[in-house]
Parts: structure tokens; sequence; C-alpha cells
């Protein structure tokens, strides 16, 4: 009797833990839920802003056309005022998503767009990330986004100096595609990358595989920055494939509070025939000095070089192909955070003769720009 009340009692707690449990795991479950929730139910923040970038070019070479270099995509006319690129954007901010929808217009893209179709031209940027864990620092980001490649982007209020390097106009601007990326830290940076080709919106035709990209970046300090991108793929059909590898680094240094430098290099190959060895390369290497005199003036300059003698990527049909040095002096003025006013002077020297000169080609180029360029943001 006494064995089988123990039994009986023993049942029964048995049945309040398991009850105990169940309904601890259903309040946990409950609580987890609205704390996920939590997570996503804060009102997301809207940000409008613009850009515009107003130039003027003269090339003293005086080409029979506005268009100055076939290799250059930003102030590229001759003699004339334009818009070298403007657009509008609308941002999304969330702890746990994000979303980017950019308009544009202007030179820039006329050039460095022509490739795409209609109204594909005109997208900026169209693209939406989401965090993958609970401290927010894995994202997947997919649309059209800014490459990956180099230290200087289409907006020229970014970059120590008004026209662009010549590695950073003949590597891409954009992407289309997905983008994951690890932030541990403050100073380590990962992303890896599956995108269209190399700056394409729209994928070339009859091209079955998915092109590849990676990024690290180290930012130690507030005063350095090393990264190493790369590029993996082809821009050409099934049957013509021809695989594309891409090296991009560079180093950026505050010296201090007056003096930067930046210091990068480009390294690429490219199979000479389908689907076999050897290979061709281009490489390109670059450094920029600035000096900061006061809050509103600055100064800059840059001495760079570019081969690719099988034209690569600038096809000149010369026996040297595109072996081309340069260098620029660059003034800016800034009266305000959101204005700068910039003038530039550049001066590049090839060893074809591969620059238009009136009907004629010569092997030197000299151009003065200047630019006035302004953001705004609500």
């Amino acid at each position: 009797m006494v064995k089988t009340i123990f039994i009986e009692k023993g049942r029964r707690r048995m049945e309040t833990l398991k009850y105990f449990l169940y309904l601890s795991i259903l309040l946990g479950w409950r609580v987890g839920n609205a704390q996920t929730d939590s997570l996503w139910n804060p009102i997301p923040q809207i940000k409008i802003s613009g850009f515009l970038d107003i130039f003027y070019a003269y090339d003293f070479n005086n080409p029979e056309t506005s268009n100055r270099q076939s290799f250059l995509y930003n102030h590229n006319r001759h003699n004339e005022f334009n818009l070298n690129l403007g657009y509008l954007k609308i941002g999304v901010t969330h702890p746990k998503y994000r979303a980017n929808l950019a308009l544009q217009a202007g030179t820039y893209v006329n050039d460095n767009y022509a490739a795409e179709p209609g109204l594909l031209k005109n997208i900026f940027e169209a693209n939406i990330g989401l965090s993958l864990n609970k401290k927010n620092n894995i994202w997947l980001d997919a649309g059209i986004f800014a490459s990956h490649i180099g230290f200087e982007s289409a907006i020229s209020m970014d970059n120590w100096t008004l026209t662009r390097s010549l590695l950073a106009e003949n590597s891409p601007y954009y992407l289309s595609g997905a983008k994951l990326t690890y932030k541990p830290d403050s100073q380590w940076e990962f992303a890896a990358l599956a995108c269209n080709g190399w700056q394409h919106i729209q994928k070339i035709s009859n091209n079955s595989l998915p092109s590849f990209g990676t990024q690290i970046k180290y930012t130690p300090s507030d005063k350095v920055t090393l990264n190493w991108s790369t590029f993996l793929g082809t821009d050409f059909p099934d049957d013509l494939r021809k695989m594309r590898y891409f090296n991009n680094f560079y180093g950026q240094f505050q010296i201090n509070k007056y003096l930067g430098l930046i210091a990068g290099f480009d390294l690429g190959s490219q199979q000479q025939k389908a689907n076999e060895p050897p290979f061709d390369q281009w490489f390109s290497p670059v450094i920029i000095i600035k000096y900061t005199m006061t809050d509103k003036w600055a100064g800059a300059v840059r001495a760079e070089y570019y081969q690719d003698k099988t034209g690569i990527i600038v096809p000149t049909n010369t026996e040297n192909g595109f072996n081309t040095s340069g260098l620029s002096l660059n003034l800016d003025y800034s009266p305000s955070n959101n204005i700068l006013c910039r003038f530039e002077g550049r001066w590049l020297k090839s060893q074809d003769q591969i620059f238009q000169q009136g009907d004629n080609l010569t092997e030197n180029n000299f151009s003065l720009v200047t630019s006035i360029a302004m953001k705004f943001e609500k």
C-alpha cells in the first residue's frame, strides 16, 4: 500500500514536472518570438539625398569631337559645360534591414552605362539588405550597388582628386548581384560577392557562369585603411569563355593633420583563348598625396601608370598597346561641408600615338577640368 502511494505521488510529480517544462518552453517560445518581433517592429528611417557635379573641361589637343578619350568615363567632354553626374536617392535604414534606390543622369551615365539596355542605365543604386544575426554584423545585400573594387567612386566629392585615376576608370564602378558582408569588429570587414559580370546590370547573353568577388578591409585606426579586393569571372558567352582574374590593393594613410597618402595597385589577367592558358596581363600603380591647408582649402598631386599591352581593358590597336603615364595637380575649395569647388590640370603620356589631336594622333595629352559639386539630404 505504501509502495503504491509512493509510486502514485511520483507519477503525479512527473506529470507536474512535464507540465512545468512544457509551460516553460511555451512561454520561452512566446517571449523569444516577442523579442524577435520587437527587433523588426521599429519604424524605419527614410532619408532623401542627392548629388550634382557640374563641370567644364578643356582639352589642349582640341579633339574633333566633344568626347575627349574613349578610356575616360568622367568629365569626358571638351570645351563645354555639362553635368557629369546627378542623382536623387531614397534610402531606408532599420536595425534589421536597409534599402536604396537612386536614379541618375549625366555624361558619366551616357559613357559608362552605354552597354546597359533602356532605363537600366539610369539606375545608380537599387538594392535591399537584410541582417542575418542578432549582432547585426552579418548582412546580405542584393541588387545594383557600388563595386567593392578600389578607393574611388563615381561621386567626385568622395575622392581626393577631381578626375579619376586610370585604374579606377577602367575597373568596375558598379555591380549587379548579391553581397554577403561580415564585420566582426571595428577593424575588420569581409565580403563575398556573386554578380552578373564585370560591371554589368544585365548579364552577357549565353553566359551561364556567374562572376565572383571578395574583399578584405583592415582599419587598425582612423588613420590607416588597408584593402584587398578580387574579381573572378568572364565577360564572354559559354562557347568563347575566357576567364578573368583581377586583384586590387590599396592603402590609405593619414600621416598627420595636414598630409594624407593613398597608394594603389591593380593586377589583372585573362585567358588568350577560351578555356586554356596562356594569359594576357595588365597592371596599374597609383600614388596620391593630399595636403589640407585649411578647413576650406586642400590640394592633391597624383602620379600613375597603366600598362595594357594587348588591349584587354583599353584596346588601342597599336604596337605597345595602352602604355600610359600620368601626372595631375588638384586644388579644392570647400566653402561649406556640402559644396566643393575644384580645379585640376592633368597630363598623360603614352608610348604610342593614341590621343586625338585635331584629326591626327599624338603621344601627349593635357587638359584642365573644373567642377562645382554639391550634396544634399533631408
